[in-house]
């Protein structure tokens, strides 16, 4: 294998490596944590987002359910984030099919149902693993968990869900 280093970013390298399939791209992360400039500028904005989060927990504690605040953000992340891997579903589409209502009259459907469901399963391995991080760590056997619970019963479910990648895509 020949590698190459190739198009700097903020955050990485990508490497143009070669095998007996022919060349292909991998991105290399710089290590973690990256150095972050504790100058005059950096740490009132640090202040004032920790003030923010501050001002949140209290309001959160005064909350009977402090989920229903976070709830949408949740589905709005699942949405956006899913529409990266092409994935054509709406938030509104989202909580139709939340409520068992996709297929009302009058009602735009998605282009494919299965697109709802993959975010449906984005917003239940999302809920699942902020459950279980206050149970244990992040780790290997966590992230096969979520793995998992967003291939159930949509594309790609038959590319080992739960299990790591062997073979470069």
């Amino acid at each position: 294998m020949n590698a190459k280093p190739r198009d700097r970013t903020p955050s990485g390298t990508y490497v143009l490596l070669t095998n007996a399939d022919g060349p292909y791209r991998v991105f290399v992360p710089d290590p973690l944590p990256p150095s972050v400039p504790y100058d005059p500028e950096t740490v009132a904005l640090l202040s004032g987002v920790d003030r923010a989060i501050g001002e949140l927990s209290g309001q959160a504690r005064t909350m009977a359910n402090p989920h229903l605040l976070i709830r949408p953000f949740i589905r709005s992340e699942a949405v956006l984030s899913s529409q990266i891997e092409g994935t054509e579903t709406d938030i509104r589409q989202l909580y139709a099919y939340e409520a068992g209502q996709l297929h009302l009259p009058g009602f735009e459907l998605p282009r494919e149902e299965s697109d709802v469901r993959e975010v449906y399963n984005y917003v239940q391995a999302l809920e699942y693993g902020l459950e279980r991080v206050s149970e244990l760590p992040v780790s290997l056997g966590l992230i096969r968990e979520l793995h998992e619970r967003l291939l159930k019963g949509v594309r790609g479910r038959e590319s080992r869900p739960g299990a790591f990648r062997g073979d470069q895509n």
